[in-house]
């Protein structure tokens, strides 16, 4: 018997010193805001959970070999976990909802993001008239997504024409 209880728990005491952690929202902005200042970008906030339809065709726009360039050359782009299925609350960063809460995303719906400099300081949001553009897909959503990125960044006039035509493509899926 005593043999047992001793491999119940070492197994106990692998699987806690292999499981992963997830890092708190504090610390992965932290990280951020450091590099962003670095590497002088602005920091770009994805609120998502795993469960979310429209974080993942935001991520696959962002990520689109086509435009993916003017993303990485002008943000450091992070995601944060909230809102997850009680199943996988373990995904979440904690302090996530915190922050979305304090930018009045909590009911806004999945994804939401934020642009903020590398020194905190909110640029913009995804909200348009009080609505949460998401993953911008229609016409509207997309122009303000633009007119967000005329804002916060340098590209120019091509490859704002170009993630235009990308983000578009999600109002067909």
């Amino acid at each position: 018997m005593k043999k047992v209880i001793l491999f119940f728990n070492f197994v106990l005491f692998l699987s806690t010193c292999f499981a992963q952690t997830v890092p708190s929202a504090e610390s992965i902005l932290s990280t951020a805001y450091k590099k962003a200042a670095m590497e002088n970008k602005n920091v770009f906030i994805i609120f998502h959970a795993s469960w979310c339809g429209w974080c993942k065709k935001l991520d696959a726009s962002m990520n689109d070999s086509t435009i993916k360039k003017y993303f990485d050359d002008n943000f450091i782009t992070i995601h944060l976990t909230v809102q997850e299925t009680a199943a996988n609350k373990k995904l979440e960063n904690s302090g996530a909802d915190t922050l979305l809460a304090k930018y009045k995303g909590e009911r806004a719906g999945l994804p939401f993001f934020l642009i903020l400099d590398n020194k905190s300081n909110l640029i913009d949001d995804s909200f348009l008239n009080n609505e949460n553009t998401g993953c911008p897909a229609n016409e509207k959503e997309v122009d303000y997504f633009i007119k967000i990125l005329r804002k916060s960044t340098k590209i120019d006039e091509k490859g704002l024409y170009l993630i235009k035509k990308r983000f578009r493509k999600n109002e067909a899926h």
